[in-house]
């Protein structure tokens, strides 16, 4: 049976780099599971995800259109590792704070597997404090942290904050995952 990597999708110019990632991980064997917050959506739309990962893509808690099962449950208890990228400061910040309100934060809190969160942000939010001490809490928690990169951010500045490179983001994923 495929290993299966649950993407968390958060709502930052980066969305369209996680499409390389699903379809990379895709290449390796890995069965693809991808959640989307409603932001996420505005980038790259479900159907993109879907079509590349195979799986019908999840963005909303309550919409039980599809089965009766508690999505947010149930693809936390299904995932052998969870990548949250692009992690915007807005998703990082409830990650850290316990806040479930949309489809990633509380699949988030109901995982148990291990999980990976890849910061991609304007520099200056990164940089903010909250920011940082939301970040500390994460890894001190036992969150991987992949990132940020160094490069050309969406407001034209080449600094630290971009999504860190789609092969470095695949193999922390298959480094858990043991592929």
């Amino acid at each position: 049976m495929a290993k299966k990597a649950l993407i968390a999708v958060s709502g930052g110019i980066a969305v369209y780099k996680v499409c390389q990632v699903v379809s990379d991980l895709g290449k390796r064997g890995v069965d693809v599971q991808v959640i989307m917050t409603e932001n996420a959506t505005k980038f790259v739309t479900p159907l993109t995800f879907e079509a590349l990962s195979k799986n019908m893509v999840f963005t909303d808690t309550f919409d039980y259109s599809y089965d009766a099962s508690i999505k947010h449950i149930t693809l936390a208890q299904e995932a052998d590792v969870m990548c949250v990228a692009p992690a915007t400061a807005n998703i990082i910040a409830k990650l850290a704070n316990g806040i479930a309100d949309d489809m990633v934060s509380s699949t988030f809190l109901a995982t148990t597997c291990p999980v990976i969160v890849c910061p991609a942000m304007n520099t200056h939010m990164y940089e903010n404090a909250a920011t940082q001490a939301n970040l500390a809490t994460l890894a001190a928690r036992g969150i991987e942290l992949v990132g940020p990169g160094i490069g050309k951010l969406a407001c034209g500045d080449v600094a630290k904050g971009t999504l860190s490179p789609v092969d470095e983001i695949v193999e922390a994923i298959c480094k858990k995952l043991g592929v």
